[in-house]
């Protein structure tokens, strides 16, 4: 394998994204932060697509992706991804790895070495720090970081449901999975259900948080491991989804939510992009309700208000100083609607990437050269 020169500017590396799955109810990522590269001035490089279905709509979208690959899910292991990334590299050689879901983190964190050697470029936090930010962890980095959250409790056992509201935990409450989804629950017969889904689709443990009442903001950012907060963008969600992701959402300054960020940046010394999610309660008090470790889904709001914080990340990978990256002001009020659409494919083309696990992209690359 050839190692990737890291003279090369980062406006022409080949980027690999994961999370390019694109459900209009819990989007991921990548696709978003392939737009935000796709809308960077100079990035002139190739992206490369990186799912775990052959339905994963960003496979076909080829204003998203020049080549689309296949990995293996997240539970095989640091040692079954390494082997299919070096069978990707032989023919598509990358220059940086952007992961963009939870789950696979633990993974690329125990390959980077790896990777580097490979001479590809990551920005991921430490195990360590990954640990800190969980959702059953909140509790004790809230406090160190100065910061409210609701009290949460790890459950391996629906019974809890029935006797909850004697031990002070009333109705509504929020179940929540160990790495994704929530739901506000408003009886134990609810609650059981939502309990049993998680259990079903994630495993144990399953988390109960206490319901908080308020409007939620998020912020987003990017850290270089000294405890900095880089390019923050801030957000209040205005439509949801039926799991609570935003639909449509506005740029905000809250000064609040600034320094909740720093603190947390701080305590964490987080490496890489970051989403803190906060709701003002009714009496005014920030609670934090979750940390999620990479890119919302709603980053192509960071170009909208001028702050391109997945370019922002490559720039840092190639060795610049949070001083020197190109970032505007906030620019609260730019407001984004998320939308669906479909993408037309052949049954050809999904069955030739089912079997082959890869795309090679040259029809893309030939229509945008068109």
């Amino acid at each position: 394998m050839i190692a990737r020169s890291r003279q090369r500017h980062w406006t022409a590396w080949n980027v690999a994204l994961t999370g390019i799955n694109a459900r209009p109810d819990n989007p991921g990522p990548g696709c978003a932060v392939a737009r935000c590269l796709r809308q960077t001035t100079a990035f002139r490089g190739q992206l490369v697509g990186l799912a775990y279905a052959a339905l994963d709509a960003g496979l076909y979208l080829r204003e998203s992706c020049d080549s689309g690959h296949l990995l293996p899910y997240p539970a095989t292991g640091a040692a079954a991804l390494l082997e299919r990334l070096d069978e990707i590299l032989r023919d598509h050689p990358v220059d940086a790895i952007v992961p963009c879901l939870d789950a696979e983190l633990p993974n690329f964190i125990a390959i980077e070495g790896a990777l580097e050697q490979r001479g590809i470029h990551l920005l991921l936090p430490r195990r360590r720090q990954l640990r800190r930010r969980d959702k059953d962890r909140l509790p004790a980095l809230a406090a160190a970081a100065g910061v409210a959250t609701p009290p949460v409790q790890c459950l391996g056992d629906e019974r809890f449901f029935d006797h909850c509201g004697a031990d002070g935990w009333d109705y509504p409450l929020v179940v929540k999975g160990a790495c994704y989804d929530a739901y506000v629950v408003h009886s134990a017969q609810e609650a059981r259900q939502r309990y049993r889904q998680m259990v079903a689709n994630w495993g144990y443990p399953v988390l109960v948080q206490k319901f908080v009442h308020g409007d939620e903001i998020n912020l987003t950012a990017l850290g270089d491991g000294s405890g900095t907060m880089i390019g923050e963008v801030m957000m209040r969600k205005q439509a949801l989804t039926d799991k609570g992701k935003a639909w449509a959402g506005v740029a905000i300054d809250d000064r609040q939510l600034l320094e909740a960020g720093r603190r947390l940046f701080d305590a964490l010394k987080w490496r890489g992009p970051l989403e803190i999610e906060m709701l003002r309660d009714d009496a005014g008090t920030l609670q934090l309700i979750e940390i999620n470790p990479r890119f919302p889904a709603w980053i192509y709001l960071a170009h909208g208000v001028g702050r391109n914080l997945p370019a922002a990340l490559l720039a840092l990978l190639h060795g610049a100083r949070p001083g020197q990256l190109e970032l505007a002001p906030p620019r609260p009020g730019i407001t984004f609607i998320r939308h669906a659409q479909e993408s037309i494919v052949t049954l050809d083309e999904i069955a030739n990437l089912a079997v082959s696990g890869s795309s090679s992209g040259s029809h893309a690359l030939a229509s945008r050269a068109a």
